[in-house]
């Protein structure tokens, strides 16, 4: 499971038939991962990216190379094989030429439609960039990726000389050429380990050493951008003998983010739930859910103890929301609205055990969040300064449910939502 984009999924939590997946929060487009790998030193192609026929007219006036590939820039792998809706029937996501005008016209196909491959929607995904790149004579293709394992405990570098196609597939149909060597953190990737990954990937005499010296690169750049998982497929061995890194992938760990800011300020939002958007600009945790009971609750485990609560009283969570344990009277505002925006969520439960947060603190900033409420409001406080909290909210003059205790309140948001 450690292998390709699999690498990046969490399993935040199960009820019943239902499953929570949540997707590590940043996501870079390839053109955006090879300026990352270009500026750390390692072996890219040349490239330009436009996101207008005009644009990339201008650009390839200073661009001349022997062959051009256009890439479409989408969040979604299978792009070679993709095909664009009410697009030419002979072109797909990647396309190769020799002249700059065949790449002019692959472009202006391309900006504007929607993309469809194996890994979108089947609408497909609308085409807003493309990225022209140098074509380079390319004599095999291997699979290289960096990536962090629970069951190593650390870095894991994975190879197979069969690269350029889905790596999930190579190691179910042939898991003999799938090879993995764990990276001890703290001593860092040893040239004989380097040489060794190489030779699995049978890059042979002085490309051995120039393949090892790429690997090496490869994992000092996982260590430097708190990197999750750096994926190379294909790592290319050239007909003039050189080593070039040609479709990257890569993913980040999001705690890591005020460490990396100018990685995490080119994150593409736009195949994303505006509501996760919103809430992670406020550094609220939110996963929408197809219940029609919304929770708002500090701490993870509180919040999935809370969605198991409202499944054995008959109801279904709309959301998995942890505003945190020092939440603003903002963040509860705004985490109000962002749980109200769903036109199914027919009631909220709030659900907030304070510790370093005090309950009446969190009153205050609910009251302001819910004066405007059209839906009914199930409120359950423990914790710090409780008494506080519970004489601000019955004193406020809101129409809120109290509730006393965790089974009292998810009974009372289920009855809510009912008679709604």
């Amino acid at each position: 499971e450690m292998l390709g984009r699999a690498a990046s999924r969490l399993s935040a939590s199960h009820h019943r038939s239902q499953i929570i997946t949540q997707l590590r929060q940043l996501n870079l487009q390839e053109y955006q991962s090879k300026g990352i790998l270009d500026r750390n030193g390692c072996s890219v192609q040349k490239f330009v990216t436009a996101s207008s026929l005009q644009e990339a007219q201008e650009k390839l006036k200073d661009f001349k190379v022997y062959e051009y590939v256009v890439k479409a820039q989408i969040l979604a792998g299978g792009r070679g094989k993709g095909r664009f809706i009410e697009g030419p029937k002979d072109l797909g996501g990647v396309h190769i030429s020799y002249k700059p005008e065949e790449a002019l016209y692959a472009t202006g196909e391309m900006i504007g439609r929607r993309l469809v491959t194996k890994q979108t929607p089947k609408e497909g995904v609308l085409v807003e960039k493309v990225m022209i790149a140098e074509g380079v004579t390319i004599k095999r293709e291997t699979y290289l990726a960096v990536l962090m394992c629970r069951e190593a405990n650390g870095p894991v570098v994975v190879a197979s000389p069969a690269g350029g196609v889905d790596i999930e597939q190579t190691a179910e149909v042939s898991p003999e050429l799938i090879f993995k060597e764990p990276i001890n953190i703290r001593e860092g990737m040893t040239d004989e380990q380097a040489r060794r990954i190489a030779r699995n990937l049978q890059f042979k005499g002085d490309l051995e050493e120039k393949a090892a010296v790429e690997i090496r690169r490869l994992y000092e750049l996982f260590l430097k951008v708190d990197a999750t998982q750096v994926e190379i497929n294909p790592f290319v061995e050239t007909d003039d003998g050189r080593v070039f890194c040609v479709d990257a992938k890569m993913n980040f760990d999001d705690n890591a983010a005020f460490r990396q800011r100018e990685i995490f300020e080119m994150e593409d939002t736009s195949d994303k739930d505006p509501r996760e958007v919103a809430a992670n600009k406020l550094n609220l945790n939110y996963i929408g859910m197809d219940g029609n009971i919304a929770c708002m609750v500090n701490g993870a485990g509180l919040a999935m103890a809370t969605m198991d609560a409202i499944k054995l009283n008959g109801g279904e969570p709309a959301n998995f929301l942890d505003v945190g344990g020092s939440v603003s009277d903002e963040q509860i505002m705004k985490a109000f609205e962002i749980i109200t925006q769903d036109a199914n969520v027919k009631c909220v439960l709030v659900n907030v055990f304070c510790g370093i947060l005090n309950c009446a603190t969190f009153a205050r900033g609910a009251i302001s969040a819910f004066q405007n409420a059209t839906i009914p409001v199930v409120v359950r406080l423990e914790g710090t300064n409780v008494d506080e909290g519970r004489r601000l909210l019955r004193e406020s003059g809101l129409s809120v449910i109290t509730a006393d205790g965790l089974d009292d309140a998810a009974a009372k948001a289920v009855a809510a939502a009912a008679n709604k």
